[in-house]
């Protein structure tokens, strides 16, 4: 340090004990006492003239502003032997101008509970509020009674550290240690121990204590307990949490289920939900305030903290009995909650009535709450919490969650309502277009189930259906729409209806399935999702009379076959894509089937997922249940009931069973004839011979009419050979085939055209009448109704 010439002058040495200089308006060092000397080594010869700063040494650790003068700083000066000292620096303005004042004393003992200021002592000495002053290593110094009243039984001292923050997990040891580290307090914080209920839960608010030097000696946190709160708060966040499984079902009384669930142990001790009968029949309630008196409520779902309802409580199924009308129930019109709080009170809304009060309030009720099921200006339905054990009572806060929940229920409420109401639309659609479902005729028994995804749950596309076709024939369909609903539905209703018109035109198997692609087609072309529509089809023609039965088949699984003698196979059919799928071709399977064999059709939803296996299946039960003369609706159930998930499907079910009858020969009459002209006197002569063998005089002039008209048509228009066959049995069919393939048309002839009134007449005397083509030509066919024969 560099030496400055001159003799020291200035103060005296009265401050005995304390390091005095003077610096200059140049900041150097004018005069220097005994006792700085003391304290740093130098003499006055060495330090005056030199720079003050010269003597600082690096910043203290602590710049806090201690009491006094608010320029003192705890400052690190320079020894002469280089080591650093500690001091408290003040500076002071000298009496003779022009001149500054530094005083500086060595560092007080170390910081000490004893020299904090007066307010820390004043929230310890009080007891409304618990406080605990910790030390920087987080040992309790001092806690008043208050604190200690809230340490749990057989708590450690330290009790208070073992606590989490709510939210973040935080230990209460790791925030008091920030806040002891840098200073930033913890505000009203709430804690709770590691296990719930395990320590009462706290607010904390924590603060670092400094001494009057401005140094910290710990921290003081004071401890409020929330656990009312607290808890209150945590059944409303478990109430939040079970209503996220509120709306997972399309099903009114599954989401009022799913709400007393979530009420119960949550909100309340007790909780029920009562639906309108409007909305449980799938008709939508009226938006207008009719009160409790007339409502229509059952209830439909409850639940109890101890998992027994109340027997003397309406039990679920029962309609809630009639209720007085009040204006505190008006607010439900329009979506508000009601909480009573008094049982006296609930008695008065219910005017006192002990069977009512029996019925809607439980034993023991401290606080009840209610609120209506709401959407859209309609009330839907209610949801009731009671308290039974909890003292505190209902708040708005509690109220606020059941209408967040209500609101959601009611969204999921109102979806089950929509989806009811279409689901029985497309029932009772589906149940109208398909046939009866047992039907007998000359061709075959039939029987057919259907059974709907999920056990009745929604509804499908699949159809069956059986109708007659010309002389005698029977026709047999199964088809599965793709998709489930009102859309499938409608879908189905579309295809059945045109399998049916198509049929009527005696086309072939092939041929009908061609046509019914391309309506396929136009449907999709017409839809908003193309990929939506589509179907599979099997359509089937059994002929009586020759036993022969043609197949055809869109995408659709085979028919199984029962023989009389009990062996089950399944028809070697080459099925053709699914409808609207690609333009291919359709081929037709043809095979005799002998009298009193059973034909099995089916959707591939009783075959399930593995199709090989549910075929075996098939195969097996059909061999084990099909028995000759059993009736076919009960060997359809018992199929049924063998399927794998016969309660609730995960497709829909369809199965059609057809136990096939012939002809007898001695019923049926065919001839032959040459394109000469005696052929229709011929025809008049056979026919009148085979009538009058059958017994059926009294068809003789409408028939022998007939026959002219057909055969003379024949000769005229197609040539020969001319084929005539009579079928007798519940009608007397006739049919007339040629070789031309032109289509007859009936016209009405004028009065003085010389022709055309030959099929008018055959239209007039036969109760249906057609034409259907083959590969060989057409046949035009006609039926006459009979009188049933005798046994």
């Amino acid at each position: 340090m560099r030496r400055s010439p001159g003799t020291a002058h200035g103060p005296t040495d009265a401050l005995d004990g304390v390091a005095v200089a003077l610096v200059d308006a140049r900041g150097r060092i004018s005069w220097w006492s005994r006792a700085a000397g003391e304290l740093l080594g130098w003499n006055a010869d060495e330090v005056v003239g030199t720079a003050a700063r010269d003597l600082l040494g690096p910043h203290a650790p602590s710049q806090a502003r201690f009491a006094g003068s608010p320029r003192a700083r705890l400052a690190r000066l320079r020894h002469r032997s280089g080591r650093l000292v500690e001091a408290e620096v003040r500076i002071l303005a000298a009496q003779d101008g022009g001149e500054t004042l530094l005083l500086a004393v060595p560092p007080s003992p170390s910081p000490s509970w004893d020299d904090v200021p007066e307010i820390a002592t004043t929230l310890i000495q009080q007891d409304l509020v618990g406080v605990a002053l910790l030390d920087l290593d987080l040992r309790l110094v001092r806690t008043n009674p208050a604190f200690r009243s809230l340490r749990p039984a057989d708590g450690p001292e330290d009790w208070v550290l073992s606590l989490h923050r709510t939210g973040t997990g935080e230990s209460a040891r790791d925030a008091i240690a920030a806040v002891a580290e840098r200073g930033v307090p913890v505000v009203a914080a709430e804690f709770r121990g590691p296990v719930p209920g395990s320590e009462p839960a706290l607010s904390l608010t924590c603060l670092r204590v400094l001494d009057r030097r401005g140094e910290p000696v710990g921290v003081a946190v004071a401890a409020g307990e929330i656990t009312d709160r607290f808890q209150a708060q945590s059944r409303r966040t478990a109430a939040y949490r079970g209503a996220v499984g509120i709306g997972g079902s399309l099903d009114a009384v599954n989401s009022a289920q799913d709400l007393v669930q979530a009420l119960v142990p949550a909100l309340g001790d007790l909780a029920a939900v009562d639906l309108r009968d409007d909305v449980l029949e799938g008709r939508d309630p009226p938006a207008k305030y009719i009160g409790p008196e007339d409502e229509l409520l059952r209830r439909v779902a409850v639940k109890s903290a101890d998992r027994r309802w109340p027997a003397p409580l309406v039990q679920v199924g029962e309609s809630l009995p009639p209720i007085p009308d009040r204006p505190e129930f008006q607010r439900t019109a329009v979506g508000q909650e009601v909480i009573v709080s008094d049982p006296e009170l609930v008695r008065l809304f219910l005017g006192n009535d002990p069977v009512l009060v029996a019925k809607m309030m439980p034993e023991g009720m401290r606080s009840s709450l209610g609120c209506p099921i709401y959407h859209r200006g309609r009330v839907l339905g209610y949801a009731l919490v009671w308290r039974t054990t909890t003292p505190v009572p209902f708040d708005e806060r509690d109220a606020q969650v059941l209408k967040d929940l209500c609101v959601r229920s009611a969204q999921a409420v109102n979806n089950a309502l929509r989806y009811t109401r279409e689901h029985r639309t497309a029932v009772a659609l589906q149940q109208s277009l398909l046939p009866a479902s047992t039907t007998d005729s000359t061709a075959a028994e039939t029987s057919g189930i259907y059974l709907p995804i999920g056990g009745g749950a929604s509804v499908g596309g699949d159809w069956f259906d059986t109708f007659a076709l010309s002389s005698l024939r029977v026709a047999l369909v199964v088809g599965d729409v793709i998709g489930h609903g009102l859309q499938a539905t409608t879908t189905m209703a579309r295809l059945r209806t045109a399998v049916q018109t198509l049929a009527d035109l005696d086309l072939s198997p092939d041929e009908l399935l061609t046509r019914l692609d391309d309506l396929v087609r136009r449907m999709e072309a017409e839809a908003e999702l193309p990929d939506t529509v589509g179907a599979s089809c099997l359509f089937a023609v059994y002929d009586p009379v020759s036993g022969i039965c043609q197949v055809a088949s869109a995408g659709h699984p085979p028919p199984a076959v029962v023989l009389p003698d009990g062996t089950v196979t399944y028809l070697d059919i080459e099925p053709g894509p699914p409808l609207g799928v690609v333009d291919s071709p359709f081929e037709v399977y043809t095979c005799t089937l002998p009298p009193g064999s059973v034909l099995a059709l089916y959707t591939d939803g009783l075959l399930g997922r593995d199709v090989d296996a549910g075929m075996t299946r098939l195969r097996e039960d059909l061999t084990e249940l099909c028995r000759p003369g059993d009736p076919l609706h009960e060997i359809g159930t018992a199929v049924i009931g063998r399927h794998p998930e016969a309660e609730g499907p995960e497709d829909d079910v369809t199965l059609l069973l057809a136990r096939i009858r012939s002809v007898p020969a001695a019923d049926t009459a065919v001839w032959e004839y040459p394109a000469e002209p005696t052929a229709v006197h011929d025809a008049r002569q056979d026919v009148t011979a085979q009538l009058i063998g059958w017994g059926l005089e009294e068809q003789l002039f409408a028939t022998e009419l007939v026959v002219s008209e057909l055969v003379t048509n024949a000769l005229r228009y197609a040539g020969g050979p001319i084929v005539l066959r009579l079928i007798r049995d519940r009608v007397l069919v006739c049919e007339v085939s040629d070789p031309k393939d032109a289509h007859p048309r009936l016209r009405r002839a004028r009065s003085t055209d010389e022709g055309g009134r030959g099929l008018f007449l055959v239209a007039q005397l036969t109760s249906r009448w057609g034409c259907r083509f083959s590969p060989r030509g057409k046949t035009i066919w006609t039926e006459q109704e009979l009188a049933p024969r005798s046994a």
